[in-house]
């Protein structure tokens, strides 16, 4: 993994990006010494082909084609390569049709770029599927051998197929072993011994009994200062995987680690791009707006936009605004519910704008009023808010930024209508809150498309 902004990124998915703008360059170069061998359009095909390559990068990281690729089937990554030539192939029409009409070779130009998307595209869906055979390029050695290494070897499995984890050397106090015994590492070597023979590059503590001196503090410092990388649990988790795990956290790790960075600064940059990017969606939006409230007006009585107090930053309360998709009455005895899959209090049009998200629109206006941001944690009612703060730890830390139209957990976890979907999405949330940047509102925003898109986890 590698951090950039705060946010850690798989090693592949970066080798993925820079491998994507090599090629478009290498071609474009190739196209421009074909066509224009005396070098006089070189200004404006460098800015029609630098403004393509940005549009193609988006598409492309909106359709997920960036994204870890081992979990999908050779079916699931030609879909989204098709929704990605979709978006592709008119931007490369568009992008040089607007060449001046004597530019010389124009069509020819425009053919080949749509050639060369093509290319890059199919290289892309190729590179994803050879990636589950590569050989893996991290050995992993996990210290422990109970639940908790258990759990961080299933997470490593099915999040990165490029790890390898070498064994497992049980605590001095673990007596029951939850692991594969057939990698349990036993003996008197010592782990610095241990991480050299198997040529380990990272060990992760993962013990589940960590009283009476089963921390080997001086081992583990000889492996760090060897060149190991040593990592505990809640760090691997949060790089990982991209959260914090409530099961493994304390209070020491939150106050005494990095992150929870707030101040001025970064308030006012992040308030000025939500109010520039809520207006250009706005603006963008406008059409699917009208016809979405026109739809809801025509199906069924009652208000098109309706208001619900939502928990906000530092625990304040506000109206947030959303499209109607339920009947009206749908909550009779007044009691709060959580949407449930197949709801029956769901209108037809209603279950439509909840798939693609249309009905979170109208609160763009709370992020220009202040109330919300463009992406933060998901706004609560108070009713669960009291419920979930007194069952789930930490709870109240989510609160400390504003919430947000789209986030971190959201695109990360489907929607959530439990106790135990509420936490799952807390541990993406915390993430957020401990290492938000403008960056990471771009990666989120990013994800949010290929989420609108395909409809996923809606209800």
């Amino acid at each position: 993994m590698i951090r950039v902004f705060n946010h850690y990124f798989h090693r592949q998915t970066l080798l993925q990006v820079v491998c994507d703008i090599g090629l478009i360059f290498l071609a474009f170069f190739g196209i421009y010494l074909l066509l224009f061998p005396d070098g006089l359009t070189y200004a404006v095909t460098a800015t029609h082909g630098l403004s393509f390559l940005g549009g193609l990068l988006f598409i492309n990281t909106a359709s997920g084609l960036y994204r870890p690729g081992q979990c999908r089937s050779m079916s699931q990554l030609c879909a989204r390569a098709a929704l990605a030539l979709f978006l592709a192939l008119p931007l490369a029409y568009v992008a040089f049709n607007v060449l001046p009409t004597g530019f010389a070779n124009r069509e020819e130009m425009r053919w080949l770029t749509m050639i060369c998307v093509t290319a890059v595209i199919a290289h892309r869906v190729y590179a994803a599927h050879a990636d589950k055979w590569a050989v893996p390029h991290s050995r992993i050695l996990i210290f422990g051998s109970g639940t908790q290494a258990q759990l961080v070897a299933r997470a490593i499995t099915t999040a990165d197929p490029h790890v390898e984890i070498v064994g497992y050397v049980p605590g001095p106090n673990e007596r029951d072993c939850a692991v594969d015994p057939g990698k349990t590492l036993l003996g008197p070597c010592s782990l610095k011994d241990r991480a050299v023979q198997l040529r380990v590059t990272e060990i992760v503590v993962a013990l589940s009994e960590r009283r009476g001196g089963s921390m080997p503090l001086r081992e583990l410092l000889d492996c760090k200062v060897a060149g190991v990388k040593v990592s505990d649990l809640s760090t691997y988790f949060e790089k990982m995987l991209g959260q914090i795990r409530i099961d493994q956290l304390h209070a020491g790790w939150l106050i005494f680690g990095t992150g929870f960075a707030q101040g001025a600064y970064r308030d006012m940059a992040k308030r000025v791009f939500d109010l520039v990017s809520s207006c250009v969606l706005l603006v963008l939006a406008a059409p699917v707006m009208a016809v979405a409230a026109a739809c809801i007006a025509l199906e069924s009585r009652g208000g098109v936009v309706y208001r619900q107090e939502r928990v906000g930053q530092n625990g304040d309360t506000f109206e947030v605004l959303k499209f109607r998709s339920m009947r009206v009455g749908a909550e009779k005895d007044g009691q709060p519910q959580w949407a449930a899959a197949k709801d029956d209090r769901v209108t037809r049009v209603g279950a439509f704008i909840r798939r693609f998200r249309i009905d979170e629109f109208p609160q763009l206006l709370n992020v220009l009023s202040g109330h919300m941001s463009l992406v933060g944690p998901r706004p609560e009612r108070p009713f669960f808010v009291e419920q979930l703060t007194q069952k789930i730890p930490f709870y109240a830390v989510r609160h400390s930024v504003k919430p947000g139209v789209t986030g971190w957990a959201q695109v990360r976890y489907q929607y959530g209508a439990t106790v135990a979907d509420a936490q799952e999405k807390l541990q993406y949330d915390l993430y957020y809150v401990k290492n938000h940047s403008l960056f990471l509102d771009l990666v989120v925003l990013f994800e949010t498309i290929g989420v609108v898109v395909s409809g996923k986890g809606a209800r």
